[in-house]
């Protein structure tokens, strides 16, 4: 017998995809503890940025979330919905593997879906009667400060009621969760962005409430209302110093009455409809640069699609000759291309129109472990087992040769 070597093995299991990882943890007390280890989720999490293996499709349901594999549309896996209570569970973020999830504005949860394992966030009380808000008319983030090592999420709440003598404007509350700290803070603003709140931004159709995330930031979308609102504007996050800002954009979309934010490739995006013929989509290529900001391209409007009411580009093709297009729902997931500028095909995938789609990285950030006390109960226990077996694979793995 001889024994395979444990660098071999962490190239083997680094290749692998997160939901297999979680299997392999009990084959031995060094497979345990190398896959529990933040050196491999690390490692494992950028190989699967790096080279875009194991993506999947999260579908999201009535009360249900469902797994697609990006490469193999066939594979489907149902996932037990972590936060069912009744409500119709929104997923408001997907990265790193890790999605946020909401119920309402004080019921919330990061979940990783490959690992299973679910994190609720504390209770964070509103500073305005529930009564004064409105379920659909909340902001929600969910960011990955790169400098702190740590997810957080935003709630941005205004009231539908104005401010008192102390207050213009519709009053506004925005809250940040450490997932570090596991609490929340308050953000004060300053006045060149509290200024924007003198509205009340009730015209946030679904799932546009939702941020997106690049060079560090959480970005909406604060759009114009005819006659009521002059102008669009975009708010930024800054995840490292939790300072809220705004973002520079190209002074002819302003007044652009159906717009939308999202983000390729790691840049900024803005889609401008032409409700019943195609959409615009502008990208900022350098951040900070406002003159980098440049139309892409345009996407016409599919024969199978009566309309545009939400499109929002997805990811390349490994060849980069294509973009994924979420048009309208996860019904009509189609392939951009960029020679062409035409719409090729549709993805493949089995689902009604009552489905909504993000892009999932299979990975094991949030951690196997889950909750340490349950992770450290489990693992006196296999231990316990393993000792049993007199040290059964104890060493690492054991080859005939």
């Amino acid at each position: 017998m001889a024994e395979c070597p444990m660098d071999l093995i962490n190239d083997l299991f680094l290749r692998l995809a997160a939901a297999t990882l979680v299997r392999c943890r009990v084959l031995s007390k060094p497979c345990f503890s190398l896959i529990d280890s933040p050196d491999f989720v690390s490692s494992h999490l950028s190989r699967r940025l790096e080279t875009g293996d194991h993506l999947m499709v999260l579908l999201r349901g009535p009360r249900i979330l469902r797994t697609v594999e990006l490469d193999a549309p066939e594979n489907v896996s149902d996932i037990d919905h972590p936060l069912q209570a009744g409500g119709f569970t929104e997923v408001f973020g997907s990265l790193n593997g890790v999605v946020g999830l909401v119920n309402s504005p004080v019921d919330m949860a990061l979940f990783n879906p490959s690992t299973r394992k679910i994190h609720r966030l504390p209770i964070e009380p509103l500073d305005f009667p529930e009564r004064h808000i409105t379920r659909e008319y909340v902001f929600y983030g969910l960011g990955y400060d790169s400098v702190s090592d740590d997810f957080k999420v935003v709630r941005i709440l205004q009231s539908k009621l104005k401010g008192g003598n102390d207050n213009f404007g519709y009053p506004v509350e925005i809250k940040v969760f450490s997932l570090k700290k596991n609490s929340w803070k308050r953000v004060y603003l300053l006045f060149e962005v509290q200024i924007l709140f003198i509205y009340f931004y009730y015209d946030v159709l679904p799932r546009r409430g939702f941020g997106v995330v690049a060079k560090n930031h959480l970005h909406w979308i604060l759009p114009r209302k005819q006659g009521l609102i002059a102008f669009n504007t975009i708010i930024r996050f800054d995840l490292a110093s939790d300072d809220l800002g705004v973002l520079s954009f190209p002074q002819e979309l302003y007044l652009e009455d159906n717009m939308d934010i999202g983000v390729l490739d790691g840049c900024v995006c803005l889609m401008c409809y032409n409700e019943f013929s195609h959409v615009d989509v502008w990208v900022l290529r350098e951040y900070e640069d406002i003159e980098s900001w440049t139309k892409m391209f345009t996407v016409p409007k599919p024969e199978s699609v009566e309309s545009f009411d939400f499109v929002r580009p997805l990811l390349y093709s490994k060849d980069r000759s294509k973009i994924l297009m979420e048009i309208n729902n996860a019904k009509n997931l189609m392939w951009f291309d960029l020679e062409s500028k035409k719409i090729l095909t549709t993805l493949g995938i089995e689902c009604d129109s009552s489905f909504t789609a993000d892009i999932l990285v299979s990975s094991l950030v949030l951690g196997c472990q889950g909750d340490p006390t349950e992770a450290q109960r489990r693992k006196d226990q296999m231990m316990q087992k393993s000792n049993k077996r007199g040290g059964f694979l104890s060493k690492g793995f054991k080859l005939k040769l």
